[in-house]
């Protein structure tokens, strides 16, 4: 019940946001849904809310840790008919000193369906998705498992919007500050004692992706990061380096583009390999940001304000015809 409620009670406040109408009571162990006949509509949220509560229970005995997300992504599953939340939402990737990763929404469930039954995937989606963190905990299971030899991880070495000038030290101290972000998703699922010694013999390897010309990669599962900010070259480039037994999972957000001119590889790639077999596309929505509830409606604010600057500068053009 404890894991069930929250920390003072917060989880259940989240579920009594998410059908207004019903009234939620506890007493020990028990829960108690009612609702006020008299207010139109409120017999109908009432059984989506047992269910809710129902899915929720069953989550635990799955060992999920529940929190807000978790809260509000079963409701919408349920509201959507899209599956049990219990299901989709219980399937262990990898677990590192008490923590386990697991998909939070059903966009992320089939993102990570897509990884394992195919040989390149694209995560494409807005910040806070769980693009790269899903894709390094696959690329953590597949090592573990042994289904890969190593695991190589690469992103462009693209400055945002910024120039940061002359970095002073060795070639690893200058771009190290453009992987970091892939280190830290690395020490949170692996034993960071452990995360040096394959770092140093290979079995992990974290490069810019310059690096990645005239390389073929059999046997290791090859994530690259921030995929919006490689040219079209870089990105044919890249995809051309699979080899045998290899998996390839490319992330980005193809809304921050930091180059300074030209085209994104990414957008490109979307036109190109269209329908391919074995290639997916996996698009992720604000409805999948498991970060703060204010990201993904910065994301949804500013998505709508690039659609409005578009249709504006549509029609300007046309005026001028």
């Amino acid at each position: 019940m404890v894991r069930l409620l929250g920390p003072q009670d917060r989880l259940l406040h989240t579920i009594e946001r998410q059908f207004p109408l019903v009234s939620v009571h506890v007493r020990g162990n028990r829960i108690t849904l009612s609702v006020d006949p008299d207010v139109e509509d409120s017999s109908d949220q009432l059984h989506p809310a047992l269910l809710l509560v129902e899915e929720l229970i069953q989550m635990i005995r799955n060992g999920v840790d529940l929190g807000d997300t978790e809260v509000t992504q079963s409701a919408r599953i349920l509201r959507e008919k899209t599956g049990s939340p219990s299901t989709l939402l219980s399937e262990p990737i990898v677990s590192s000193r008490g923590t386990t990763v697991r998909p939070k929404t059903s966009g992320q469930k089939e993102y990570v369906s897509a990884i394992d039954q195919n040989t390149i995937v694209f995560g494409i989606g807005p910040a806070g998705t769980g693009k790269t963190y899903l894709a390094m905990a696959k690329a953590v299971q597949a090592l573990q498992r042994k289904e890969v030899e190593r695991i190589i991880l690469t992103r462009p070495a693209v400055e945002a919007g910024e120039r940061l000038g002359f970095l002073p030290g060795s070639l690893n101290d200058k771009i190290d500050p453009y992987l970091r972000p892939l280190y830290d998703a690395l020490n949170e699922m692996m034993d960071p004692e452990l995360v040096p010694k394959l770092l140093a013999a290979g079995t992990i390897e974290v490069a810019p992706l310059a690096y990645m010309r005239g390389r073929t990669l059999n046997n290791a599962f090859i994530i690259l990061d921030e995929a919006q900010n490689t040219t079209p070259e870089q990105m044919k480039m890249f995809l051309t380096r699979l080899g045998f037994g290899s998996k390839m999972v490319v992330t980005g957000d193809i809304t921050q583009v930091d180059l300074p001119m030209g085209a994104s590889g990414l957008q490109l790639v979307t036109h190109v390999l269209d329908d391919m077999d074995d290639i997916v596309f996996a698009q992720l929505t604000s409805a999948d940001v498991v970060r703060h509830n204010l990201v993904g409606q910065i994301v949804d604010a500013y998505t709508k304000f690039d659609a409005e600057r578009q249709r504006s500068d549509y029609e300007r053009q046309n005026r001028k015809r």
